[in-house]
Order: structure tokens, then sequence, then C-alpha cells
């Protein structure tokens, strides 16, 4: 899921000085852009892989799962691999996700992102109360 093609995302530093080059690791850019996806309502999680799964489980939070960064000559594109709750629409919930995530990572990282895919991979069922 964490596939990438440079180790560190380079900025120019933007103002009246050039006081020289700014780096972001593409795991900062998975943590950013999965907070946000999983900020809309309508997603119920994010897909893991079994390592995340297992980290999970014993206790601590994987913020970047579900998110593939890829930085080519074209931008910055970010694949977004989630789960929605059943009953919302989603192609609303995904247009959202992917505003919502471009938005963010631009206000924190001045990026601009090339392409934001979403992919649903699941739908989760709400199971009543005891079960």
């Amino acid at each position: 899921m964490a596939e990438k093609t440079a180790p560190y995302v380079r900025m120019q530093s933007k103002g009246a000085q050039d006081l020289g080059n700014i780096e972001v690791a593409p795991e900062v850019l998975e943590i950013i852009a999965s907070i946000a996806a999983t900020d809309i309502e309508g997603v119920a999680s994010m897909r893991g892989n079994f390592a995340s799964d297992v980290v999970e489980r014993l206790g601590k939070k994987v913020h970047g799962k579900g998110i593939k960064t890829e930085l080519s000559e074209e931008g910055l594109m970010i694949d977004v691999y989630c789960v929605v709750n059943y009953g919302v629409s989603i192609p609303k919930t995904a247009l959202k996700i992917q505003e919502q995530v471009r938005q963010t990572l631009e206000n924190m990282t001045s990026l601009q992102t090339q392409e934001v895919n979403v992919h649903i991979t699941g739908v989760q069922f709400e199971t009543p109360a005891g079960e």
C-alpha cells in the first residue's frame, strides 16, 4: 500500500528570502490524506493490509493506512482505499473524499495534487447491539 517513487517530496520555500528546500516524507502525505478521508461522514474505515491490521489489534493506531502516494512528472497522485457505511451515496461520499484530501494536502503542504482516486473496497453494515 505504501508504494513510493521518491523518498521525499521536495518543495521550494516561497517568501521574501530563499531559505532552502523543504522535504516532506511520503508517509507524512499518507497520514494527512488518511486523516482527511476518515473525517468524511459515511467513511467507515480505511483499507489496510495484514501488517497494519495486526498493529492496530495490538493497540497502536495506523494513520497512513488506505493511502497510496505516487510522485511523477505529472504531479502528485493519491489513491484512497476505503470502506463506506451502508446507505450512504457512494458517488457523493467519494466526491467529498476527493475534495477534502485535495484541500487538506494543499493547505498543509502547498502541494497541488494531480489526481485523487477513490477506491471503495467494501460496505460496512451496522451490527445489532449485543452481537
